[in-house]
């Protein structure tokens, strides 16, 4: 079974200097009907213009894991870390007991354009920690691993039976991913159009997959996506 989250239907805040749409309920965008998949609590498509950010705020209790499309963000924790991630490359936060953490755009010309994703994770009070990776020499036509419970294939490392996978497909080509047993998945499409399972997708849909035990993406045009493969 698939279920599609239209690009259009998401919810979207927008002030001077961000542009931000919400596929589950997020801060004042509350819908009953979508908050959330399984373990996957948030998927906010961020633009950010230039010097424009998020001060330092708390979280706990809750993996955050941010993949820059376009574009450089900075960040800044009480954990003591501080650097610039840019396109291609990826952060994740475990929030764990409590973490306090700013974004911003450093750029004073060029916006931001990231993707945020919140994962519950499988213990409360953990111990806060931070890691980064690069994966702007993404190969085409493959699913790469960029998030897992066990951190392999050099991707990080999450505190929940979550996988997922980044994936940059020319036009014509098909990525084949299997589900094992009372698996599911959630694919969000980033940019150009994909086929899942016969299905449509354009940039910004999501789809909720239960009871498919073989995902066939195919995709339309040149295109990059994201797959969630969770219990």
């Amino acid at each position: 079974m698939i279920t599609v989250r239209r690009s259009e239907e998401r919810g979207r805040y927008q002030q001077d200097w961000l542009d931000s749409r919400h596929t589950f309920s997020f801060d004042t965008y509350q819908d009953p009907r979508h908050t959330g998949f399984r373990k996957l609590r948030v998927i906010n498509e961020d633009r950010v213009e230039a010097g424009g950010g998020f001060p330092l705020h708390p979280h706990r209790d809750m993996e955050i894991v941010s993949i820059v499309i376009e574009g450089a963000l900075k960040h800044q924790d009480s954990l003591g870390h501080e650097g610039i991630i840019e396109a291609g490359q990826l952060q994740r936060i475990t929030a764990g007991n409590g973490v306090r953490h700013s974004e911003y755009n450093p750029s004073d010309e060029e916006p931001v354009h990231f993707l945020q994703i919140w994962i519950f994770p499988d213990a409360e009070g953990l111990k806060p920690s931070y890691e980064t990776k690069d994966f702007s020499d993404l190969p085409a036509n493959t699913l790469r691993p960029v998030a897992t419970r066990d951190g392999r294939l050099g991707s990080a490392t999450i505190h929940q039976d979550v996988s997922l996978y980044l994936a940059k497909i020319e036009k014509g080509k098909r990525l084949d991913h299997q589900l094992d047993a009372e698996r599911h998945a959630w694919v969000q499409v980033v940019d150009g159009a994909v086929e899942l399972n016969g299905t449509a997708l354009q940039a910004g849909d999501g789809a909720a997959v239960s009871e498919e035990r073989i995902l066939l993406i195919s995709a339309v045009s040149h295109a990059r996506f994201l797959l969630f493969d969770l219990n």
